[in-house]
């Protein structure tokens, strides 16, 4: 396998767009059981002719059956083998459902618990921006909550790779009157980040990221323990609420006994990067969040949607890739 095989943007979509649209139809007319009842055959399917994401979901299984939970001193066990991804991939496509049904208007929020929003609620009253570091757990298109109420708020998310912009155009059909934004870019350019600048001036929010790595031929990453084992992580989130010089949360989502959790976590205030010992403070951070991500993801396995190698090191391709 290349390189790019490896990294997470050669995953295709395989017409996801039409795909999900079809599924959120059927859910519509015949309800949630008719929809699992077409899931799984198709999921069956998939897992069967797809090697990469199959081997992918088998591998961090098999992690996290050899990790510690966070909570208990015993071990936790989640069931690997066909079924075990087979049960990974459903829970992806229910929490699709949900994000459709979410910008559809069809969402029941009061499913919807929140924990450590008194923060964020501060900034908003005060009318600060922040950066929100969110993962690939759970349901992201929660923070499309946060956009509407009492204290609703501007979110703008970084997406690295252009087919954001057309699942931001699916859920402008759904929903157009979204205050949230999705903003496609491969790297932080200057430009760039002069926009999210105003943004945070204006008291926007921005959403970003931190378990995948950026999409360019040497991604800027810190290599941190996931896991059991080390990881590349993108240090471009500390790096732009360094330069942006605003409050940075962590942001983590999951789904419990028919409910569904959502975690701010303060990191920083602001955050400093020194010219010596640098590349020191990014490695802390980066192993911050890995070790927050870790202890989320050992509480609702199945909901980590990574599906391709993400203990596969950049370093190993080049000599002089960055960190």
């Amino acid at each position: 396998m290349s390189a790019n095989d490896k990294h997470w943007a050669s995953v295709k979509s395989m017409n996801f767009l039409f795909g999900m649209r079809v599924m959120l139809w059927i859910f519509r007319v015949f309800g949630r059981v008719p929809f699992r009842i077409v899931l799984y055959p198709v999921l069956f399917w998939y897992v069967l002719t797809r090697k990469a994401p199959r081997q992918a979901s088998l591998d961090f299984l098999n992690r996290v059956n050899c990790s510690v939970a966070p909570d208990t001193d015993m071990k936790i066990y989640v069931r690997a083998g066909v079924l075990g991804v087979l049960k990974h991939f459903a829970s992806f496509a229910e929490t699709m459902l949900d994000k459709m049904l979410l910008w559809s208007g069809q969402f029941k929020l009061d499913s919807i618990d929140f924990f450590g929003r008194e923060q964020l609620d501060q900034c908003i009253s005060e009318k600060r921006g922040a950066i929100l570091v969110c993962s690939h757990l759970g349901n992201l298109e929660l923070t499309r909550v946060l956009s509407r109420g009492r204290n609703a708020i501007k979110i703008t998310v970084l997406a690295h790779t252009k087919h954001a912009q057309a699942f931001s155009k699916m859920l402008e059909d759904l929903d157009p009157d979204s205050q949230l934004n999705m903003l496609a870019v491969t790297e932080i350019t200057p430009a760039t980040a002069m926009l999210l600048n105003d943004k945070i001036a204006q008291g926007e929010f921005i959403v970003i990221t931190g378990d995948r790595i950026p999409v360019a031929a040497n991604p800027r990453v810190a290599i941190s323990d996931f896991l059991g084992a080390p990881a590349a992580f993108p240090i471009g989130p500390y790096v732009l609420a360094s330069i942006l010089q605003c409050p940075i949360y962590l942001l983590f989502t999951t789904q419990r006994k028919n409910h569904y959790e959502v975690y701010f976590e303060l990191m920083s205030d602001s955050i400093r990067l020194p010219r010596k010992g640098r590349d020191q403070v990014l490695e802390g951070l980066v192993a911050q969040y890995a070790a927050r991500l870790e202890y989320h993801c050992l509480r609702a396995p199945l909901q980590w949607f990574n599906f391709f190698d993400f203990w596969h090191l950049p370093q190993q391709d080049t000599f002089d890739a960055p960190r």
